[in-house]
């Protein structure tokens, strides 16, 4: 398929590239194009920025936890759509699941999709060396083609003279833009990201001012023009879904402030095996969605919200009773804490949950884990039967007070191996219909998980 296409990357963490790829979105989009956006890697923070910026639904490329055939589909689908593709990284360019290879990193994806690479780097303190970097970026590895160079934070118009100079007389990719100190607006972060952005932190004004800075300070024409030059695009034809059901399948899925931490591209399987999703909100709404077969409650913040979480008694009274209906309910980590039975915040106060997990979670002032995760299930569950394998990450800042599955019915039906450990950890709290757990599975990318999971809806 021919798709223009770019990705945006960072020589490291920090440098930038969150707020240039926003600039760029915004600018391209000023300008009348139709952008589709990616993000590299697990993180739901980010692509609510980039969906906002785009005016369309932002998707995750994950090469670790979905592999290469349903990363190239996703990306041919999903950019049918639009006139650019612009693709954020991770971390670093080369960072990824391992320290030897490119598993899980940006380059990775880029040399999957074949695309060009912008990359931004923090050039404050920094002169002819940055010839040095780029040198190392663009040598590290073969197969990526880094297009261009975005210096960030620079010091002047004279600075970025003699950034341009050092690259051009080094035969290095050419610098395509300098945003000076300060050039963009500042966006508020949380935890170890940006928080989920809205029109407050992200308002038309901000978008506005990120565009009006990369057009002063870089060229849109370049950007439009090394997209367009990506070669053509082979993506092999796409995995048949099992056929809809006859039923026509509906699932309540919470979404709102406390709860928004989903993967786009599994509403959009499940919508085309024709289930019906229904979103409600566990803060606002007073009753579960009606008619519906099944409960999914993501990840998100509600210790942000667990006052009002807490006060809602009449949502949380319709989930117990949706529970004991012994229809589907699925916890992923924000939802495993709004399923327990109190959620304890970092300055000790307490509040009221569903109550349906027989354990309570407090939060900590430290991160309790971020991981790539293997999942195997040691007992059939709502995913699969057992001995039925799936990927995804951890990355939460609290943890269970007890351990639920001592004296009671519900037990443990997930085998958890994180990456780079040999240790095995007993996880995926399980009851009947009921499972929750700390792990964000890439579902879509397992359509015999989401065959599973419709015929035991049906």
């Amino acid at each position: 398929m021919n798709c223009p296409r770019i990705v945006i990357a960072g020589t490291h963490s920090g440098v930038g590239k969150t707020s240039v790829t926003l600039a760029v979105v915004a600018a391209l989009r000023k300008r009348g194009y139709r952008v589709q956006t990616f993000k590299v890697g697990p993180d739901f923070l980010d692509p609510s920025y980039l969906a906002m910026a785009s005016g369309m639904p932002c998707y995750n490329l994950d090469g670790w936890m979905s592999g290469r055939d349903y990363v190239c589909r996703l990306f041919a689908r999903v950019s049918e759509r639009a006139d650019i593709s612009v693709i954020e990284g991770v971390m670093g360019l080369f960072d990824g699941a391992d320290p030897d290879n490119s598993e899980g990193s940006t380059a990775e994806i880029a040399r999957w999709l074949d695309a060009p690479v912008l990359l931004v780097a923090d050039v404050y303190g920094i002169a002819r060396s940055i010839a040095a970097v780029v040198k190392g970026y663009t040598d590290f590895e073969p197969g990526l083609k880094i297009a261009g160079v975005i210096a960030n934070r620079c010091g002047s118009e004279g600075h970025a003279l003699w950034l341009s100079e050092s690259l051009t007389a080094a035969s290095l990719p050419p610098l395509a833009g300098a945003i000076p100190m300060d050039g963009f607006p500042h966006l508020p972060s949380r935890h170890l990201g940006l928080v989920t952005a809205d029109t407050v932190n992200l308002s038309r004004s901000v978008l506005d001012e990120l565009a009006d800075s990369f057009e002063n300070h870089a060229s849109v024409d370049a950007v439009v023009a090394t997209a367009r030059n990506a070669p053509f695009l082979e993506v092999k034809s796409v995995i048949s879904l099992p056929p809809k059901q006859s039923k026509r399948i509906s699932i309540g899925v919470a979404h709102d402030a406390a709860f928004h931490f989903y993967y786009r591209d599994f509403f959009d399987e499940l919508e085309m095996l024709g289930c019906m999703l229904k979103f409600f909100s566990p803060i606002s709404d007073i009753r579960l969605p009606e008619g519906i077969d099944a409960l999914y409650i993501g990840g998100g913040y509600p210790e942000e919200h667990a006052e009002s979480l807490a006060a809602n008694e009449e949502m949380r009274s319709d989930i117990r009773k949706f529970s004991s209906s012994g229809r589907p309910v699925y916890g992923e980590c924000g939802g495993l804490m709004y399923l327990s039975r109190v959620l304890e915040t970092k300055d000790g106060n307490k509040y009221p949950m569903v109550g349906m997990i027989p354990a309570s979670t407090r939060m900590l002032d430290r991160l309790k884990s971020l991981a790539y995760v293997d999942v195997t299930l040691n007992a059939d569950s709502l995913w699969g039967i057992r001995g039925a394998t799936l990927r995804g990450h951890e990355f939460h800042y609290s943890e269970l007070t007890a351990d639920p599955t001592e004296n009671t019915e519900w037990t443990t039906v997930y085998t958890l191996k994180r990456r780079r450990s040999a240790d095995t950890i007993q996880e995926g709290i399980h009851r009947g219909n009921i499972l929750a757990s700390y792990v964000h599975l890439h579902l879509a990318s397992r359509p015999e998980a989401l065959r599973y999971f419709i015929n035991k809806i049906s």
